[in-house]
């Protein structure tokens, strides 16, 4: 049977570079993974499909916005494993927790907010990245506009796709849910990058839950799967003891990589001059 960590890989949620070729993060830093949990719906093409949908949807007329994005989210719940497998993780733990509502901020959350709601009969509160909210009594009805006080008493569930800092949560969910009047105890996200999140949550009076964290143990339960090798879980693991270390020593080794990039032109050549003006280049300060 396949766990949430297999389809991590399989569907490339969880992507670990080749060692000679790191990927370029948009700080000017290298790195040997990412981690895009919308994947989890099937595949990037599908992630891409819906995050334009989304866009569009709510860039209309939001009343209509799940309404607009729910056939898509059901088809993939019925036909990608991956989705169904994580969806069903995510509505077996919301079955353990008291909330009368859930709620999903623009635009990542959707994928995994929506589902749940439709699935346990909740309402659903839809948080947009200019600050509005809007909520649907169901997910298959119109949405209204909501404002201070409108949903006084109530509590949320947020359910989001992964936590790194929770500064989404602190800078914006948080307050968007407090600001109509109710309150949130419990967060459910796919992911947990063990970057602080936790904590910053727990400051707040919430309790996460994940079904995944960004840890050596899980890559290398990838390596004894022989999803990755051992070269790349020896890269992964430098990369986490000092992502600064490991850029250097990768530069070091390959003196040649960083005008390879510059004749690259385009992004490459504007993160390697960005790596240089940080003094994360050896030799190039």
């Amino acid at each position: 049977m396949k766990t949430i960590s297999d389809y991590l890989f399989a569907t490339n949620a969880v992507r670990v570079s080749d060692p000679e070729k790191p990927f370029w993060y948009a700080s000017g830093t290298l790195g040997p993974f990412y981690v895009n949990t919308h994947f989890l719906i099937e595949s990037e093409e599908k992630a891409n499909e819906l995050l334009a949908k989304i866009e569009e949807a709510a860039a209309g007329d939001r009343a209509e916005f799940l309404k607009n994005i729910l056939d898509f989210v059901k088809t993939q719940y019925e036909t990608s494993e991956s989705y169904k497998t994580v969806i069903d993780l995510i509505v077996s733990k919301a079955k353990e927790l008291d909330f009368d509502f859930i709620s999903g901020g623009e635009r990542r959350d959707f994928f995994f907010s929506l589902m749940p709601a439709y699935l346990l009969g909740k309402p659903h509160l839809s948080i947009f990245k200019d600050g509005e909210t809007w909520f649907s009594e169901s997910v298959e009805a119109s949405a209204v506009k909501v404002g201070e006080g409108d949903l006084d008493g109530k509590v949320s569930l947020h359910i989001a796709d992964l936590i790194t800092e929770a500064s989404s949560y602190t800078n914006a969910w948080i307050p968007s849910i407090r600001g109509v009047g109710a309150s949130i105890t419990d967060t459910i996200a796919v992911i947990d990058r063990l970057q602080g999140g936790e904590a910053n949550l727990k400051k707040e009076g919430v309790n996460m839950y994940t079904f995944a964290k960004i840890e050596l143990s899980l890559f290398d339960e990838a390596v004894e799967k022989g999803i990755l090798s051992v070269a790349q879980r020896d890269m992964v693991s430098h990369f986490m003891e000092s992502p600064i270390d490991y850029m250097k020593a990768f530069l070091t080794a390959h003196p040649a990589f960083i005008d390879v990039q510059i004749a690259l032109g385009g992004k490459p050549k504007q993160r390697a001059e960005m790596a240089i003006s940080r003094g994360y280049v050896p030799g190039r300060n």
